[in-house]
């Protein structure tokens, strides 16, 4: 406990230093890391093979052993990831509004670091680069903890990131921590971690949410929804709702249900089973469903669930007012479609589902904070304050007001001589560095 504490103690306050950086020292140190990925690929990937080699002796399953494995195009994406980073705009410090309470009385909100930020994770190794990026461009400090099945990979990573930023900014506001029991410890910091992000199954997430004070940004489930309207084209549909499902089923974005308007049933739904048996994607269905394309019966459970696997259920609808009531009631609030070419039907549906991202004609494994532009990806949070959706470089960003006068007082403003304020929008930047 005194280690973890006095560690990440150390990190929140050396992580002060990098809200003063200038942007140039800290794109020099992103492509210090990108280059360090890009020399240290052989050690990475030997790293990972070992734990690939014990996590498959211990019986990993086959959704959390895709989630593991480092290729070294995955590097590459990692690379391109960080450099993408440094093309970011550097979002500490930037005038968000600008108003004259009166004159020569200016108030101005500023963008700031939340601080310190702790990431506890599961399988994916690129967690440490996306997110250890992040941080450094957005002036924060990150404890991170990953699953024991990716110890020699996220320690392989941390060390060469660490090593390849030492002497550009402090490498201290970096902390890598390994044991269950620093788990524990981190959980009781709310005192010094401003924000965790826990990234992993849906029992994973929900266990963090319900064992610490510290505020939670993330999403405890991915259960999507393709819904196919009336008035879908038939290619589209069959294009996305493969895609959807088999482009990387073991994703929180990837469809778990199928939804289809009776109208087009008929001619839909045998196109698209040969499309996910093709991908050997085993297909749960309603009885309707199963009286057009037959497979499997499905269970009230398979509505509710997140299969993270080459599995999808299946139900007809009546209408497009149904397919919303039965996302809204069954899915997680993520990322949701419709196929259809009838804009008004496009809009009620991305009006009424009540998602983080609601997508027209699009696979919902858009939902990506790389394909998003936000250079690499915190998280996915289905919250409803402060960030929602693929989260970026914004949601590990919090405001400051700060307000400059010349000797006012607010006496002056009080009484039945009282001075009135202008409350006045202007278009004034304050030079914070």
């Amino acid at each position: 406990m005194t280690d973890v504490k006095s560690s990440i103690k150390t990190a929140k306050s050396k992580s002060r230093t990098l809200t003063s950086l200038d942007t140039d020292a800290k794109n020099r140190a992103l492509e210090s890391m990108a280059q360090a990925l890009e020399a240290n690929k052989e050690k990475i990937l030997r790293a990972n093979a070992e734990d690939l080699r014990i996590a498959e002796e211990e019986g990993l399953s086959n959704v959390m052993l895709k989630r593991l494995k480092v290729t070294e195009d995955k590097i590459d994406v990692m690379v391109a990831g960080i450099r993408d980073v440094i093309s970011l705009k550097d979002p500490v410090g930037e005038t968000m509004s600008a108003m004259d309470l009166d004159d020569g009385l200016t108030l101005y909100q500023i963008s700031c670091p939340i601080g310190m930020i702790g990431v506890i994770f599961e399988s994916r190794p690129d967690v440490v680069p996306q997110i250890m990026s992040l941080c450094l461009k957005s002036g924060n400090g990150v404890v991170f903890k990953g699953g024991k099945e990716a110890t020699n990979s996220n320690r392989a990573l941390f060390d060469i990131l660490t090593e390849a930023v030492d002497g550009l900014v402090p490498k201290e506001v970096f902390v890598m921590i390994e044991t269950r029991e620093d788990v524990n410890a981190l959980l009781d910091l709310d005192e010094y971690i401003d924000l965790l992000i826990p990234r992993g199954s849906n029992e994973f997430v929900k266990f963090i949410q319900s064992n610490t004070r510290i505020p939670v940004l993330g999403h405890a489930a991915g259960i999507c929804h393709v819904y196919v309207d009336s008035e879908a084209d038939m290619d589209k549909a069959f294009k996305t709702a493969l895609d959807s499902k088999v482009q990387y089923p073991a994703v929180c974005n990837a469809a778990e249900t199928l939804l289809v308007h009776k109208d087009v049933a008929e001619r839909f739904l045998p196109i698209i089973a040969k499309g996910y048996i093709d991908n050997d994607v085993e297909i749960r269905c309603d009885p309707e469903s199963m009286r057009i394309i037959g497979g499997k019966e499905a269970s009230d459970e398979d509505w509710d669930t997140e299969y993270n696997d080459y599995i999808i259920s299946v139900k007809v609808v009546d209408s497009l007012a149904d397919a919303v009531d039965f996302i809204n009631s069954h899915g997680s609030h993520h990322t949701d479609m419709i196929v259809t070419e009838n804009r008004k039907a496009a809009m009620v549906f991305a009006n009424a589902v009540d998602s983080a991202d609601v997508f027209i004609n699009a696979s919902t494994r858009f939902a990506d904070g790389f394909r998003f532009g936000k250079g690499a990806e915190v998280g996915i949070s289905t919250n409803k304050i402060h960030s929602r959706g693929p989260v970026g470089m914004e949601g590990l960003m919090i405001y400051k007001y700060v307000l400059i006068g010349d000797g006012h007082v607010v006496k002056d403003y009080v009484g039945k001589d009282a001075k009135q304020f202008k409350h006045t929008n202007v278009d004034s930047k304050l030079e914070m560095f």
